[in-house]
């Protein structure tokens, strides 16, 4: 069996995200990563998407960050509202997506 077929047997990770209304949203774990230099070196974060989609809703290629914290069994989410700290989990990911297409095509 190939590396690649083993990736794809994995199970998704999914964590369920309370909305406004205290609701529990399923989303799927896509890609988890540690900032490694910079003013936000250490922080860990993680890019989740939803399990279940809005037939009506056309954006089904939304991605939500957080940063987050482990400590046992417990995680703890938290938004990124620092613009500086946003631009850089972006150019993170974007720079791990590109990486990981020129893998695949190799």
């Amino acid at each position: 069996m190939s590396k690649e077929e083993e990736l794809n047997l994995e199970e998704p990770e999914i964590i369920y995200i309370p909305d406004e209304e205290g609701n529990e949203e399923e989303f799927e774990v896509i890609m988890k990563f540690e900032v490694e230099s910079g003013q936000f070196a250490g922080n860990k974060y993680m890019m989740v998407v939803p399990v279940e989609v809005d037939e009506e809703d056309e954006e089904t290629d939304e991605v939500y960050a957080f940063r987050y914290e482990e400590d046992g069994d417990d995680l703890q989410l938290y938004t990124i509202d620092n613009e500086e700290e946003w631009n850089e989990v972006e150019e993170t990911f974007n720079t791990l997506v590109a990486e990981s297409e020129l893998g695949d095509k190799a």
